[in-house]
């Protein structure tokens, strides 16, 4: 208030519309004196301290201008009053009407509000949207976005139905921390989007395409990852409320797949997820789900509305099914398993960690058999290079002849491809290339440096495997691995034949930052025993068949590998070393520590 030597003037231009006092009035300290209104918004004029009324010399109605005379006042002849120490509590105070609608709206979205929905949901032993957006966040972090939204539905059902048995529109939208402890709070931010089952079986409702896009639309400009529980039944046709047909306007699915190669996008599926939820996971770099789930691009009654049949929703798209044939990139057992999962996943964008452990590195020096032609486990040699506990394996019940996965070494996130020399001795059939092909892109957008483990015959051939259009599958990894910006590094463990070699190391030898091999490789355009029958054919049929003929083979045999042996590689520099097994984790160390990351490009990440 404006005040000086007990004049009261205006502050402002303004009308007055009310004078609370009159003169000779004596008046306390906060007592409102007068009243203005300027630009629809009333202010209150009080008083200083305790003060005697001189004069007035507003009236109601009149417009004053700022600095005008409104009242006159003086020190008050009045004693002052005895101060009073309270020895009771303070009463509590009443709630704002506004405020208390807005704690009881709330109130309704929360499972505490809700607990049939919550007690059918945990029958089924799963969780609630809200209780996996907890466990996922870092404690206190999540703020949500939409909560008092309700299904538009507001034409054939009552506002109070409406808050209490659709609250959030069926899906709990926002953005939270995720590793927040490990990383710090700026890399830890992450929008989550959850679709919540006990809400109108989790469909795809009007209010909740908007939530997505809004927090997709976020998500994009500030470069944040989106975990998506997705778990749901697709659109929603209950939805009556805007002059809407089809829906096939909404921009959700394209708003999602623009993200794919921007940030990372984790999809998680638990119970049913069929159609426009399923379409929704399937563009997410990972797709993480518990074994009860089915996914499905239909549900039953889209799938009997086609007139294909009737069928229960346990019978589409059954976990075990979609692990094999590569729509799961990881199974787990459970909701907490998912979520758990999905916080590792993010984990290797999210920065480097300062604790590690090393594994013993001399254990890889027993890694390989003796017997060239004996197979061994791929896993144990990556276990006895990267970090203790790092790994984690994408896809591992489909395309087995390649293993894909992300680790640590030193703390640095990597890629790990690797050939699987249990499954066909290590040879590259079109559902492993397809998996190695999409896992080099998933690398390469993020920054991710890629290691090759290589001990592969070549691509796998022959009648049946052309029948796979091997030859359009194949060529992926060399379409990919030629525009990688992220370094490569390959070591070649034992078997580096032909164009299947050629393929795991980006292209050639000499595509990787460095290609190494351990004392164990062997190398040729194709495998020595076909170079040998192919090569020397006019000589083994001038022998008798019998020992002589398998005598001169394992001569000429021991001759290809004489002259293929990894140090011979090394002398003619068509690979860059041969390493002690035991040193090749120091080795990529030093190599990850030099290489740099190429300027991106325009880039996603294959939905296949």
């Amino acid at each position: 208030m404006a005040q000086t030597s007990g004049r009261v003037l205006a502050p402002m231009a303004a009308t007055v519309v009310e004078i609370a006092v009159s003169a000779g009035e004596q008046v306390d300290a906060g007592q409102t004196l007068v009243v203005l209104e300027a630009m629809k918004m009333e202010h209150e004029l009080r008083a200083d301290a305790a003060m005697r009324v001189i004069a007035v010399a507003a009236r109601v109605g009149e417009t004053v201008e700022e600095g005008d005379l409104l009242v006159e006042l003086a020190p008050s002849d009045r004693a002052a009053a005895p101060v009073h120490v309270a020895t009771d509590p303070a009463p509590e105070r009443s709630l704002r009407a506004d405020l208390a609608e807005l704690i009881a709206r709330h109130a309704w979205t929360l499972d505490a509000e809700r607990p049939e929905a919550v007690a059918r949901r945990h029958a089924l032993g799963l969780r609630t949207a809200r209780e996996n957006i907890a466990d996922l966040c870092d404690a206190g972090s999540f703020v949500e976005y939409g909560a008092l939204a309700v299904a538009a539905q507001r034409s054939r059902r009552s506002a109070d139905d409406l808050m209490r048995n659709t609250p959030a529109d069926g899906m709990v939208t926002g953005i939270g921390g995720v590793n927040g402890a490990a990383f710090g709070p700026d890399r830890a931010r992450c929008v989550v989007m959850a679709y919540d089952a006990t809400v109108l079986a989790g469909t795809q409702g009007m209010r909740n395409h908007q939530k997505t896009d809004r927090m997709l639309g976020i998500a994009l400009a500030q470069r944040l990852p989106v975990v998506l529980f997705a778990e749901g039944g697709g659109g929603r046709p209950g939805d009556v409320d805007a002059a809407v047909l089809a829906g096939l306007h909404v921009p959700t699915f394209a708003s999602h797949a623009r993200l794919s190669g921007q940030v990372p996008l984790v999809g998680i599926a638990a119970g049913r997820c069929f159609a426009g939820n399923a379409a929704l996971l399937g563009c997410c770099d990972v797709i993480i789900a518990t074994a009860g789930s089915n996914i499905g691009m239909g549900g039953p009654a889209m799938v009997e509305g086609g007139g294909l049949g009737v069928f229960k929703p346990e019978q589409i798209g059954p976990s075990a099914e979609q692990a094999r044939n590569g729509v799961i990139d990881v199974l787990v057992a459970d909701e907490a398993e998912a979520v758990a999962a999905a916080r590792r996943y993010l984990s290797y964008f999210q920065g480097r960690t300062a604790a590690w452990e090393a594994p013993d590195a001399l254990t890889l020096r027993d890694a390989l058999p003796e017997n060239r032609l004996r197979s061994y486990a791929m896993r144990d040699v990556l276990a006895g290079v990267c970090d203790r506990a790092s790994l984690l394996e994408l896809r591992a019940g489909f395309g087995v002849g390649v293993l894909t996965a992300l680790a640590r070494i030193e703390g640095r996130p990597v890629g790990v491809i690797a050939s699987n020399p249990l499954h066909l001795g290590g040879a590259i059939d079109a559902d492993a290339a397809d998996k190695a092909a999409r896992f080099m892109q998933l690398c390469d957008v993020h920054g991710l440096p890629i290691v090759s483990f290589v001990d592969t015959p070549g691509f796998m051939v022959g009648p049946d495997a052309e029948a796979q259009a091997q030859v359009r599958h194949v060529s992926r990894m060399f379409v990919v691995g030629a525009r990688l910006r992220v370094p490569l590094f390959a070591v070649v463990v034992r078997k580096g034949y032909g164009l299947g070699a050629m393929a795991m190391t980006g292209g050639g030898f000499h595509a990787p930052v460095a290609t190494v091999a351990w004392p164990s490789g062997e190398f040729g355009a194709m495998g020595l025993e076909g170079a040998v029958r192919l090569g020397y054919r006019r000589e083994l049929e001038a022998v008798s068949a019998g020992a002589e003929r398998d005598a001169l083979f394992r001569r000429l045999l021991d001759e290809q590998y004489a002259n293929g042996k990894a140090v011979e590689m090394a002398a003619t520099l068509e690979i860059d070393a041969v390493i002690d097994p035991a040193e090749t984790r120091r080795w990529l160390v030093q190599g990850l520590a030099s290489a740099r990351i190429a300027e991106p490009g325009v880039r996603y990440v294959d939905p296949w």
